[in-house]
């Protein structure tokens, strides 16, 4: 995005994904049992069990923590406590001669540029669809993303992808990294990616 607050974030990351999405559950320990989230790093804010358990949880967390209306307070600790210490953020956009740019951003930066945003203009990205790809504790979650000024607007102002790279340290799921791409006239959404896969 060129416009960096959507995560698709920026003003651009709520969210009910189906529970049949794939791989929900964190991997189990040896005995079966899947472990509690660990503690967290140190500087690093601890996060809700809930939120970092399963691949669904993190990303739904992720929504949540960037969505809503105009000069609601975002619970920002609870976003930093979603990454990995050495986490990253990215946004692809495209320039008017046609070329392209990638703003890299660590989750601090994302928060110091989109909370002035976020105080005058509402904000609601959901997620629309998902493709998700495992191999024990690595994860890549392919998040089509819709966002409105309203939770209840006919029709988001934006859509793009958020790429999330996610690892498990087998008690909890960190986000390593997320870049995303808003959707525009040279680059529509491909139909795979409107629906679950």
């Amino acid at each position: 995005m060129t416009r960096f607050a959507p995560l698709g974030l920026a003003v651009t990351l709520a969210l009910a994904a189906p529970a049949a999405l794939a791989q929900q559950a964190a991997p189990a320990t040896p005995t079966g049992i899947a472990a509690p989230p660990t503690p967290a790093a140190p500087g690093m804010p601890a996060a809700r069990p809930a939120d970092v358990a399963s691949i669904d949880a993190i990303v739904a967390a992720l929504y949540d923590v960037i969505s809503g209306p105009a000069g609601a307070a975002r619970d920002w600790n609870r976003m930093r406590s979603l990454f990995a210490p050495e986490g990253r953020m990215g946004a692809v956009g495209a320039r008017p001669d046609g070329s392209y740019v990638f703003r890299a951003m660590t989750p601090d930066d994302y928060i110091a540029r989109n909370t002035k945003a976020f105080a005058t203009m509402g904000f609601f990205e959901s997620e629309k669809a998902r493709t998700v790809e495992t191999y024990g504790q690595i994860a890549h979650v392919f998040s089509t993303y819709e966002a409105r000024h309203a939770k209840d607007d006919a029709q988001p102002f934006v859509r793009g992808i958020n790429s999330i790279q996610l690892i498990h340290d087998g008690k909890r799921w960190y986000v390593l990294s997320l870049v995303w791409r808003a959707e525009d006239a040279k680059l529509p959404l491909p139909e795979r990616y409107l629906r679950n896969g």
